[in-house]
């Protein structure tokens, strides 16, 4: 199970938290200002169980605060970097999902902790982790 920037880069792979984490160290570590976010989504698109997903913020002069996904593409998800349109691995069109706003400069206690309890990446879907909306 993969957490921290250098684990993801050595071991090539991560859930999309793990994955967050490196993309913010490789884009800070070039000057570029980087903050982490997330989305509350439906696990299976009918409500509970809930999971966060991890996202990125860039900073861009021209367009202010953007969010990038670092989850990766496949069949079902097209994210693309399309600035000043967002084009995320999830789109918010349903009651099952939120967008958070705040933009972190750290991981939310609740990812580090379930990132590093669990050390399969079973255990971690099994036990991915939520907040509580207000």
């Amino acid at each position: 199970m993969t957490c921290k920037a250098s684990d993801v880069l050595r071991h090539k792979t991560g859930y999309c938290f793990a994955k967050s984490h490196l993309l913010a160290a490789l884009l800070r570590a070039n000057n570029i200002p980087t903050g982490l976010c997330y989305q509350r989504l439906s696990i299976n698109d009918n409500g509970a169980p809930y999971s966060l997903h991890g996202l990125n913020a860039v900073y861009l002069e021209k367009y202010g605060w953007y969010r990038i996904d670092p989850r990766g593409n496949n069949k079902k998800v097209n994210a693309q970097f399309t600035p000043p349109n967002e084009q995320l691995a999830f789109p918010i069109n349903l009651n099952a999902k939120a967008d958070l706003p705040e933009i972190w400069a750290e991981p939310l206690a609740v990812v580090i902790d379930t990132l590093e309890k669990y050390d399969t990446y079973d255990k971690v879907y099994l036990n991915l982790p939520d907040i509580e909306l207000i």
